[in-house]
């Protein structure tokens, strides 16, 4: 009997799968393709002063077949959700730091997955202890993110951001197969 689990980031109850099939427009991240602001689909907030909203999610669909254990990682943007008012060159590099910090936790997770050992008794505890930890930092960086640049306003932290956003990404650039 094959059972089949999902973990999913802000307690969405779909993953990426599950989200196109509900008609969600979203974007898996790539190296080679950024984001434009035709991708942003939905209509701004009233109740914000933001200039653009970037909805990224970090999935994990796990399998279980008698003692094999597979994974799959995705981290995704979300079209349907995103929104902008303002749009500048600045204001979507800013944005992009967004989806590359999502892309960064789910290499983090990869990493994370691949040193664990499943274990029937307990994998469904450290399954959610693992994604929850990830995804924790994930949200704490992305706050940390704009309240250091000031949502992009402070153009010297903006630049530093990006170029420490890049190093992350390179430094776990082993576990981009996910």
């Amino acid at each position: 009997m094959k059972r089949i689990f999902s973990l999913l980031l802000f307690s969405l109850s779909v993953s990426a799968t599950l989200a196109q099939e509900a008609g969600e427009d979203i974007l898996t991240w790539s190296a080679s393709r950024k984001l434009t602001w035709s991708d942003y689909k939905a209509s701004p907030n009233p109740k914000s002063d933001a200039a653009a909203t970037t909805s990224t999610s970090l999935s994990i669909d796990y399998h279980i077949s008698g003692s094999q254990f597979s994974y799959t990682i995705k981290s995704w943007f979300s079209r349907s959700r995103s929104w902008v008012r303002n749009q500048t060159d600045h204001i979507l590099s800013h944005e992009q730091g967004h989806f590359d910090i999502a892309e960064a936790y789910a290499r983090k997770l990869h990493k994370r997955m691949s040193a664990y050992r499943f274990n029937k008794n307990n994998y469904q505890k450290e399954l959610n202890r693992i994604y929850n930890e990830v995804a924790d930092e994930k949200a704490a960086v992305q706050q940390q993110y704009d309240r250091e640049t000031r949502h992009s306003i402070d153009e010297v932290k903006q630049a530093e951001w990006l170029k420490k956003i890049s190093r992350l990404l390179d430094e776990l650039k082993d576990f981009a197969d996910y």
